[in-house]
Formats: C-alpha cells, sequence, structure tokens
C-alpha cells in the first residue's frame, strides 16, 4: 500500500457560473449541476436541473467533467460527494477529481464519504468555509494495489445497497400513513370533509425549553433536543437522549410527560423548524432545550396520534413557517393561528390503530437498517481508517 497526495494522482477542476442575464446561454443540452443537486445518498448522477448552450460553455471557459469525474462539493456544504454518470459542467462549488490509472474513482469516492468530518475541518475563509484546490491537493490517501481497492469497493457498495433498499421501505411505511391520512380526512387546512374544528391552543397549552448554563454541574438528566428529531415521529426511550448537567432538578413544567408534543422552535436551517414528535418518556425524568416548543394536549375530543399527523402535514408546516432572516423561528403566536380539524373520535383512533400497524413495520426494518449501518460503518473504518 502506498500513500499519495490526491494531487499526486487526480487532476483537480473547479467549474464556474455563467451570466444569469444572458438568456442565450441557459436552457441548452449540456448538464451544469450545483452542490444543493447532490444529497447525503447521491452516488452515480447522469442529469442536472438546469443546463447550458454550447454559447454560454464557450463564453465562460467552462472546462468539461469526463464520465467517471468524482465531483467534490468545495463550499456551502463542503464533502458533498458523487461520481457523474456521463460528461458534465459545474459551478464554482466543487473542486472535482479525475482520477489517473493509479486509483480507482469509486475507491475515491468511498474515501471522501468517510471523510467528510475531515474535509470540513479544512475548511478555510470568514464569511462561509471553502477548501481550496491547494487543500484538496495535498489530502494524503492510502492507496492498495488495484485489486484491493475493487474487493474494498465491491464489499462497501453491496451493504450500501442493503441499507438504501431498507431506507425506501422506511419511506413507503411513512407514505402509506400519509396516503390513509388524506383518505380519512382529507387536507387539514382545506378541510373538505368539514369537520368541526378548534384552535390548537385551545385544546392544550404550550411552554418553550430550557435556557441551560455550561457551568451548571449536579444533576444529569435527559434531554430533548434539535438534533435528536431526525425523521421520527415518536420517542418513547428518552434514556437514550444526551444528558444535561443542572443545578437543579427542573420545575414540573420544564419535564416532559407522556402524550406531550414537541416542536422544533428555533434553527438555521428554516426546513426544520416547526418539525414535530411525540414524547413517552415515562418514569425518566426528561427535559427539553431552548430550541423547542412543548405542547400538552388537555382536550379528551382529539388523541395525540392523529393529532400529531395534523401537524405533519405539508400543509400545516406551511402555516408554522419560521420567521426570521438568518435564525428562524416558530413561536407560540403562530402555534396559537393553527385551527385543527376535530373529526369523531372512532375514527381518530381507527387511523391511530393503523399508524400502529405500520410502526411496528417500521420497528423492524429501522432494527435491519442500524445493523447494516453498523457492518457498513466497520467496513469504512477497515478500509480508510
Amino acid at each position: 500500500m502506498t500513500k499519495y497526495k490526491l494531487g499526486e494522482i487526480c487532476e483537480i477542476v473547479s467549474g464556474s457560473t455563467p451570466k444569469t442575464g444572458i438568456a442565450e446561454y441557459w436552457g441548452g443540452e449540456l448538464k451544469w449541476i450545483t452542490p444543493a443537486e447532490i444529497s447525503e445518498d447521491s452516488y452515480i448522477i447522469t442529469d442536472s436541473v438546469r443546463k447550458l448552450t454550447e454559447l454560454g460553455i464557450k463564453k465562460t471557459g467552462l472546462t468539461p467533467l469526463p464520465k467517471g469525474t468524482v465531483i467534490l462539493s468545495s463550499r456551502a456544504p463542503i464533502g458533498k460527494v458523487a461520481i457523474a454518470g456521463c460528461e458534465m459542467y459545474c459551478n464554482q462549488g466543487f473542486k472535482n477529481l479525475i482520477c489517473t490509472k493509479k486509483i480507482n474513482n469509486r475507491y475515491l469516492y468511498w474515501f471522501l464519504k468517510g471523510n467528510t468530518a475531515y474535509l470540513n475541518s479544512l475548511g478555510r475563509g470568514a464569511t462561509f468555509k471553502e477548501i481550496s484546490k491547494q487543500i484538496v491537493s495535498g489530502i494524503e490517501i492510502n492507496v492498495p494495489d488495484m485489486n484491493q481497492q475493487m474487493q474494498a469497493v465491491e464489499n462497501l457498495e453491496k451493504v450500501w445497497r442493503i441499507i438504501q433498499l431498507r431506507k425506501q421501505e422506511l419511506q413507503k411505511g411513512d407514505e402509506l400513513i400519509k396516503a390513509r391520512f388524506v383518505e380519512m380526512f382529507g387536507d387539514p387546512v382545506v378541510n373538505e370533509k368539514g369537520w368541526m374544528t378548534k384552535p390548537l391552543l385551545d385544546m392544550g397549552q404550550c411552554k418553550n425549553g430550557m435556557n441551560f448554563h455550561y457551568d451548571d454541574k449536579g444533576i444529569e438528566i435527559n434531554c430533548l433536543g434539535v438534533g435528536d428529531f431526525k425523521n421520527l415521529s415518536v420517542i418513547d426511550n428518552t434514556e437514550e437522549l444526551p444528558t444535561v448537567s443542572l443545578n437543579e432538578m427542573p420545575s414540573e413544567e420544564y419535564l416532559l410527560k407522556d402524550d406531550d408534543i414537541v416542536f422544533v422552535r428555533s434553527n438555521g436551517n428554516k426546513a426544520l423548524v416547526g418539525r414535530s414528535l411525540a414524547v413517552y418518556p415515562g418514569d425518566v425524568p426528561t427535559t427539553f432545550s431552548g430550541f423547542c416548543i412543548r405542547y400538552r394536549k388537555y382536550d379528551n375530543e382529539i388523541i395525540v396520534p392523529y393529532l400529531l399527523r395534523v401537524l405533519k402535514t405539508d400543509s400545516m408546516r406551511v402555516k408554522m413557517a419560521g420567521r426570521g432572516a438568518n435564525i428562524q423561528n416558530l413561536n407560540q403566536q403562530i402555534l396559537g393561528t393553527l385551527v385543527i380539524p376535530v373529526p369523531p373520535i372512532e375514527l381518530q383512533e381507527q387511523f391511530a390503530n393503523f399508524v400502529k400497524q405500520v410502526d411496528k413495520s417500521k420497528v423492524a426494518i429501522q432494527a435491519a437498517l442500524d445493523k447494516s449501518q453498523l457492518l457498513f460503518d466497520s467496513l469504512m473504518q477497515k478500509y480508510f481508517g
């Protein structure tokens, strides 16, 4: 195994953006990508949202990325990776790697995927972090012979495909629940079925979370924070949540109870604001951070599994869209504007039972996904350290 710098085994190229005000540069057939088009699960990409004309390419002096180029975002954000499945072009947000015969492009792809945190640590800049061509050129990688590279790629991709399948199965479960909700209740904002309605805050009350001090100490308590929401709908084992240190036990209003719904109140990512889940801490003392809002229902004409799905619908999330220029915020005043359809309790319970059955299968799928992810992580550690 030989150690190389990426600049020794790859040609590193970037891109740029043609003038957007010149219509003749845009709307052609030449693919041109931006970092926003690459997701966490991107691998081989063969298309782009926007396309350029030959004139746009010529006037901008863009260099084509050959099929097989490893595409690496170098800013906003750093570390998104994909492989060009055909010739394409890109904007200035990339430092792309055209591999020589010494390294397989798929092996390099997985190396970069496994080093996102390291790549971000190399970022420089006051306004936003970026990794330069010089920085990327200096990154070191251990390169085994080609047979070993291909064996590593084969093993990683086999497990990765299983992970993608499990994720798709989970998504299908979520889509099934959404479809059943619409079938039974319609759009909660439009309320085309004419259900009785009640303002959200007439059926319960809100409380903003606690603001902690880093020098507090004495009591360790589990705490629900924004980072714990992920794509979850329910958390029923709060012992697995992170802990915080406090000088004293929080008052009762700051302790979560079964059937509480918690919202993301504040975040730099607007898409996360308004995200919600139900918690069931049982006897485990659990608090919630200042970036969250707790909602506690006291109306018996509505049940939490139904209410939670109302709050998760796209139309209701739009009404909860956060306010603020930089940090987006949801507040109790906004929640006070939400009007909730209240169908007969029997229908709500019927829907809740359906969700419970789907969630059972999702638990098994999630367990299989977690197992596959552990195997994948161990392989990444084995091959790339």
